[in-house]
C-alpha cells in the first residue's frame, strides 16, 4: 500500500500551539517593554508603566495566562471549552493592565481559536461563539462611546477586531464545508465501489451459472429420453453434466478466492479474478465453450477473423462472457439448434458477433439480466454493444471492445 504523504511542517503543528504562541508573544512584549525595561516616556494608554505593580494585577495576568494555555492545550480535543478559556483569558488582560479597551494583538489568538472551533463544530455552535465574541467587543466599546468611560487617544481597536472575528469565522466555515464535501465524496465513492462490486459478482454468477444450468438442462433431458433405450448415450450426457458442474464449481471457487484476497479500497474492476489454480476464461476458451454447447444439442459454429494475439485479461474475459451469455440465450430462448459466433481480432478493437435464426430471445431474455450484464461489461471497457432481432429472423448480439494502444 502507498504510504500516506507527509504533511508540510506548518500544517503538522497543532492549532493550540499557534494560539498559545500568538497570545504569549503579544503578552510578553508589553511586560518587557513597559515593566522590565521601561522606555523614556512615562505613560502609555494601552500599557501603563505601573499597570502590573499591584498583586491583584499580577494575579489576573497569571490567571489569564493559565486559562489561555489550558484552552490551547484543549483546542483540538474540545474546541468549545477551549475557546471559552482562551476568550476568558484574553478578557482578563484588560483589568490586569487597568484598561478599558480590548487588547487587540492578544485578541488574534481568540480569532485563531474561533476558526478552529468553526471548522470542527456545527454552524449553530460556531455562530453562537462568534456572537459571544462580538458581544465581548461591544461590551468594551459601547461604554466608552456612550458614557465616555476611560480615555481614547485614537481609533478604537474593537471594530477592527470584529472584522478579524468575522474573517476567522468565514475561514473556519470554509474549512468545515470543504471537509464535509470531501467526506461526502468519500462516502459516495465507497458506495459506488460497493455497488460496482455487487454488479460484478452478479454478472459473474449469472454468466457462469446460467450457461451451466442451460447445458445441464439439455443434457439431463437427453439422458432422460434415452436412458432406457441407449444407456451409453445417457451415460455420456451425464458425464457432460458432471463436467459442466465441476467447471462452474471451479469458477465459483475462483470468484470466492478473489473476493477474499481483494485489498480494501482497491477498484473492484482491477481486482484479479484469476487466483491459481483457476485461471479466468478468455478467448482461447470460446472453442471449448462451442464444443460443450454443441454436445448438449445446439450446434455452435465459431469463425475467427484477423490475427489472434494476447489481450488484457479483462478484455479476454469480457469477450468470453459475452459469447457465453449470448449462446446461453440461444440455448434457452431462441428455439433453434444452431448459432454462429464470429470473433474478429482487429488492430484497434475486438469485434464479437453472435447470430441465430431462431425465434428471438423472447420476453424472458429481453427483460432479464443477461443482456443487461453484457451491456455493462462493454460499457466498463468503453466499447459498443448491440442486441436486437434480425430483419431476416433470429437474433443478433454484437460488441466492440477497444484494445489499448500498447497491446496492439
Amino acid at each position: 500500500m502507498a504510504a500516506t504523504p507527509r504533511l508540510p511542517l506548518l500544517k503538522r503543528i497543532p492549532p493550540g500551539v499557534w494560539t498559545a504562541v500568538i497570545w504569549c508573544a503579544a503578552t510578553v512584549y508589553p511586560v518587557v517593554d513597559y515593566v522590565v525595561f521601561p522606555t523614556a516616556h512615562e505613560y502609555s494608554y494601552a500599557y501603563p508603566r505601573h499597570g502590573l505593580d499591584s498583586y491583584a494585577a499580577r494575579a489576573l495576568l497569571a490567571l489569564a495566562t493559565v486559562l489561555v494555555l489550558a484552552g490551547s492545550a484543549l483546542l483540538r480535543r474540545g474546541p468549545r471549552p477551549a475557546y471559552a478559556l482562551v476568550l476568558a483569558g484574553t478578557v482578563l488582560l484588560a483589568p490586569a493592565w487597568k484598561q478599558t479597551e480590548i487588547v487587540g494583538i492578544q485578541f488574534l489568538a481568540v480569532s485563531v481559536a474561533l476558526a478552529v472551533l468553526t471548522a470542527a463544530e456545527p454552524r449553530r455552535v460556531s455562530l453562537s461563539a462568534a456572537a459571544a465574541t462580538l458581544g465581548v467587543l461591544a461590551g468594551f466599546l459601547l461604554p466608552r462611546m456612550l458614557f465616555g468611560v476611560g480615555r481614547d487617544d485614537g481609533t478604537p481597536s474593537e471594530p477592527f477586531m470584529a472584522l478579524v472575528v468575522v474573517i476567522a469565522w468565514l475561514v473556519g466555515h470554509q474549512v468545515r464545508q470543504s471537509r464535509v464535501h470531501a467526506e461526502r465524496l468519500r462516502a459516495q465513492a465507497a458506495a459506488q465501489a460497493v455497488t460496482a462490486e455487487r454488479l460484478r459478482i452478479a454478472r459473474e454468477l449469472h454468466d457462469m451459472v446460467a450457461h451451466t444450468i442451460g447445458i445441464v438442462a439439455l443434457q439431463a433431458g437427453a439422458a432422460r429420453r434415452v436412458i432406457d433405450t441407449r444407456p451409453e448415450l445417457a451415460r455420456e450426457a451425464l458425464g457432460e453434466v458432471e463436467n459442466a458442474s465441476r467447471e462452474t464449481l471451479a469458477g465459483l471457487r475462483r470468484m470466492l478466492g478473489a473476493l477474499r484476497r481483494a485489498e480494501p479500497g482497491q477498484d473492484p474492476e482491477e481486482t484479479p479474478l484469476d487466483p491459481s489454480p483457476f485461471p479466468a476464461p478468455g478467448l482461447d476458451d470460446i472453442d471449448r465453450l462451442a464444443e460443450r454447447t454443441t454436445a448438449a444439442g445446439v450446434h455452435v459454429e465459431v469463425r475467427w477473423q484477423g490475427e489472434r494475439h494476447t489481450l488484457p485479461p479483462e478484455i479476454g474475459m469480457s469477450a468470453y462472457r459475452i459469447v457465453q451469455e449470448a449462446v446461453t440465450n440461444v440455448v434457452r430462448h431462441a428455439g433453434t439448434r444452431s448459432c454462429q459466433v464470429t470473433v474478429d481480432c482487429r488492430g484497434e478493437e475486438l469485434a464479437i458477433e453472435v447470430v441465430d435464426s431462431g425465434n428471438g430471445p423472447g420476453l424472458a431474455a429481453a427483460t432479464g439480466y443477461g443482456l443487461l450484464g453484457m451491456r455493462e461489461r462493454v460499457g466498463l471497457l468503453h466499447g459498443e454493444f448491440e442486441a436486437a432481432p434480425r430483419p431476416e429472423g433470429g437474433f443478433r448480439v454484437a460488441a466492440r471492445l477497444p484494445v489499448p494502444a500498447g497491446v496492439r
